[in-house]
């Protein structure tokens, strides 16, 4: 028995020290991440100063915003999002799909074992009838059977192909992760500008209230000139109507805000309504910080993570051909198995009979798939590499159309901020003089709607800046640094 097993001991070794062997080398070609030269990756943003980027800034940047509520909700999203939930469970998939590729490395082993009790009646002479009934006197006995078996076997990785399957798991698993935080970035961004988006439409929804009450007043005197005779009914009449035309933005006003409210509830994982109650007191629009770093267009290929998962997926079908090509050459296999049968148990063990087998295939003709197999995932990596440089691309666009915008943004302000305060003064003037009969109410009100014009710009292009800043973060790659889950570099 105990030379039987040395035997068996030997045999193993030999086969698995000769397939290790033979296993050194792994089909297809080795992923090199393409250079930033190849993917036309410049050497500096059109508009912006290069400075560094800081890495902790860039991961919470909306907190450069300094307003608590809105820092409060992006973390109830982060947490609650639903979207993220999802990206969640498929990088939890990848993850399994990864550890499945990695159990193909090992043996699979399989054990069984059995025991019953078997019947026979026979005759005296053992004769039966066709029937398989005892022929005259007999009798009866029983007997007992026990086995006891296990097998196992064994892929040898000869060309590679467990290996680059494993490879291009881990290469999916680390996209997914992006995934998960491109999402994550993407519902950061989202969330800012509607929260933006519902502030401004208070800060609207003041200034036509406010105007409603100065309109309400130039109605009130253009009637009381009327009635005195200074005035034809043509003023009060335009003062009517001037005030209705602001009465009538108010409804609109007041629906977008609900619209911002309801996507701010969804977007953290609540139902609209109870959920965004206290962002209905009205707050200023948050004020963006002067200074904004946009690092280099380096840093961008690093920080995206949508331009990182398409790299990834660019090194997964890389692997893949590997996987194709590896199909094209033999295949080595090592099973083996061991058992014992007996009618008694205590004699169970008592003769055990086993073997160790190699077995190789190799296919001599398919009508040229496997050869097409390669070729067709040649062309998916092909096309993988595309979609990264067109990702690449489309992030560096990104970029500069987001610097300037908020460039726009903040000249703009500046002079919407003069056009305010010159159409402000206008007003009172021209209020004034009204109130003195120097004026008719025409040039009153063309003042009144030059203010009113002149403070619902000034209040879009602050909230233009703001959302600015959320575009260019966005491009530049951040809200996802510090995610949980992140993925491996």
């Amino acid at each position: 028995m105990t030379e039987y097993k040395e035997k068996v001991r030997y045999r193993f070794g030999s086969i698995t020290g000769t397939a290790l062997v033979l296993s050194g080398c792994a089909a297809g070609p080795d992923y090199r991440a393409p250079a930033p030269a190849a993917l036309g990756v410049p050497a500096a943003y059109i508009q912006g100063a290069g400075a560094p980027l800081d890495e902790a800034e860039l991961a919470a940047w909306w907190t450069r915003l300094d307003d608590p509520a809105l820092s409060g909700l992006i973390d109830r999203a982060i947490a609650h999002n639903l979207d993220i939930v999802q990206a969640q469970a498929r990088l939890r998939q990848a993850r399994e799909s990864l550890r499945q590729a990695r159990a193909a490395f090992l043996p699979q082993a399989n054990g069984s074992a059995s025991g019953g009790r078997n019947y026979s009646s026979r005759d005296a002479g053992g004769r039966l009838d066709p029937s398989g009934n005892p022929i005259g006197g007999g009798g009866s006995n029983w007997s007992s059977s026990y086995s006891v078996g296990a097998n196992a076997s064994w892929q040898v990785d000869l060309f590679g192909e467990l290996s680059r399957s494993a490879e291009a798991a881990r290469a999916d698993l680390a996209a997914s992760g992006y995934d998960l935080a491109n999402v994550r970035a993407t519902i950061v961004s989202e969330l800012v500008a509607n929260y933006v988006q519902a502030r401004l439409a208070q800060e609207q929804l003041r200034i036509a209230r406010e105007t409603q009450a100065i309109q309400q007043d130039n109605y009130n005197i253009a009637n009381w000139r009327l009635q005195a005779g200074l005035v034809s009914s043509l003023d009060a009449e335009q003062a009517r109507a001037q005030l209705a035309q602001t009465n009538a933005t108010v409804p609109q006003l007041e629906a977008g805000l609900r619209g911002s409210l309801n996507r701010i509830a969804v977007l953290t994982g609540q139902a609209p309504g109870e959920a965004t109650r206290s962002l209905e007191t009205p707050a200023p629009i948050p004020a963006a910080p002067a200074r904004i770093a946009t690092g280099i267009p380096a840093d961008t290929l690093r920080q995206r993570p949508d331009v990182r998962s398409t790299e990834r997926a660019l090194a997964a079908a890389t692997a893949r051909i590997g996987v194709a090509q590896a199909q094209l050459y033999p295949s080595l296999g090592i099973s083996g198995n061991i058992g014992t049968t007996s009618n008694s148990f205590k004699d169970l063990f008592s003769l055990v009979t086993g073997g160790v087998f190699a077995n190789v295939a190799q296919v001599i003709f398919d009508g040229g798939r496997l050869a097409s197999q390669v070729r067709s995932q040649r062309a998916a990596t092909d096309a993988a590499f595309a979609a990264y440089k067109q990702a690449v691309l489309t992030a560096l666009e990104d970029v500069e159309n987001a610097m300037a915008s908020l460039s726009s943004a903040r000249a703009r302000k500046a002079e919407f901020a003069t056009a305010y305060e010159a159409s402000n003064n206008a007003a009172i003037l021209a209020r004034s003089q009204y109130q003195a009969g120097l004026i008719d109410f025409q040039t009153l009100s063309q003042s009144e709607n030059s203010l009113l014009n002149a403070r619902n710009s000034l209040a879009g292009a602050q909230s233009d800046e703001v959302l600015g800043l959320a575009q260019l973060y966005n491009a530049l790659g951040g809200g996802w640094q510090n995610m949980e889950n992140r993925p491996n570099d």
